[in-house]
């Protein structure tokens, strides 16, 4: 018999379920999608009312965590039930939002001590423990079905937004384009419409720099920087001969043979590595050296980075 057919012998629609063995049955089956835990009404809809509630409670079996909230089982929530908790317990029309967004939409290599809830400013709301609220006239729209969850896109720039620092703020525009759960041509318009953020320049520069790649920098950036840390003027995109044909490298100082080669935010991906390390490898037994820089950062250390690579020229100059 399926899940859904056990389901239906329990289901008897606006009658109480006087069998505890049947409500519990029903339960744990409610429960199963939101990581232990079920809404009242969604009880109520299928025969167990206040009463039947309060007497699980009363022995045990069923714990109270919020209003609106039943942990089936266990007291004890997982990451899963904690997200519905807080969708439920936060007012009407709440939907998960940045970091909480993208762990929801499959994210890994990333933690947070808060679940982010955005919902109409318009509506009334109420103080979880361990719920961030964030009240917008107009949220962003559920994305998806499952958990109520804006779309990633948007997420992505409400968690770069909201981050403690810069360097996370770059960590989590990275995260979900490298582990594709979305695009950075998404990511992108989703910014274009973002008129007032407090680190909104620094954001344009890191979102140029994942879309795309070193390019964003600008010419001159580069330069600027070298100038700053008493490097003398750089050849830009020079242009060598590698075994197949032209190679343009982005910096260079061709008195020393020292060559910069910026990394874009796109090649950690795919097969971007193997490339670039076939290409550093010809200039290296084509006698140069070469110092690789990833552009984030430049944006994030690029007072770290400019000193290894004056290093590095000084070294040669003595040679």
């Amino acid at each position: 018999m399926s899940a859904d057919a056990e389901m239906s012998r329990y289901v008897v629609e606006g009658r109480p379920l006087t069998s505890g063995a049947d409500r519990r049955a029903i339960a744990v089956y409610l429960a199963a999608d939101c990581g232990g835990v079920v809404h009242r009404l969604t009880l109520a809809r299928h025969g167990i009312d206040r009463f039947g509630v309060r007497n699980e409670v009363a022995a045990g079996r069923w714990f109270k965590v919020g209003r609106h909230t039943v942990a089936v089982g266990s007291p004890e929530l997982s990451p899963i039930a904690l997200r519905w908790r807080a969708v439920w317990e936060s007012g009407s029309g709440s939907r998960l939002d940045g970091v909480s967004a993208l762990l929801a939409g499959g994210m890994t290599g990333f933690t947070s001590p808060v679940i982010d809830v955005s919902l109409p400013a318009r509506n009334r709301h109420h103080r979880v423990e361990g719920v961030r609220l964030h009240l917008p006239r107009a949220p962003a729209p559920v994305a998806t079905s499952g958990i109520p969850r804006v779309a990633v896109e948007v997420a992505t720039i409400h968690a770069a937004q909201w981050a403690a620092s810069h360097r996370q703020a770059t960590l989590l525009i990275c995260l979900p384009l490298q582990q594709r759960l979305t695009t950075p041509t998404r990511v992108e318009l989703v910014w274009r419409g973002v008129e007032r953020s407090t680190r909104h320049t620094f954001l344009s520069a890191v979102i140029g720099d994942v879309t795309n790649g070193a390019h964003s920098l600008g010419e001159l950036d580069f330069a600027r920087m070298a100038r700053r840390a008493g490097l003398p003027e750089p050849t830009r995109q020079a242009v060598r001969q590698g075994p197949n044909g032209r190679v343009y490298l982005d910096v260079a100082w061709d008195d020393v043979g020292l060559v910069v080669e910026i990394d874009g935010g796109h090649h950690a991906l795919a097969l971007n590595p193997v490339d670039d390390a076939l290409r550093q490898n010809d200039r290296v037994v084509a006698g140069e050296n070469v110092i690789r820089i990833p552009v984030l950062g430049l944006r994030l250390k690029p007072t770290a980075f400019m000193r290894q690579v004056r290093r590095a020229y000084d070294r040669l100059c003595r040679c």
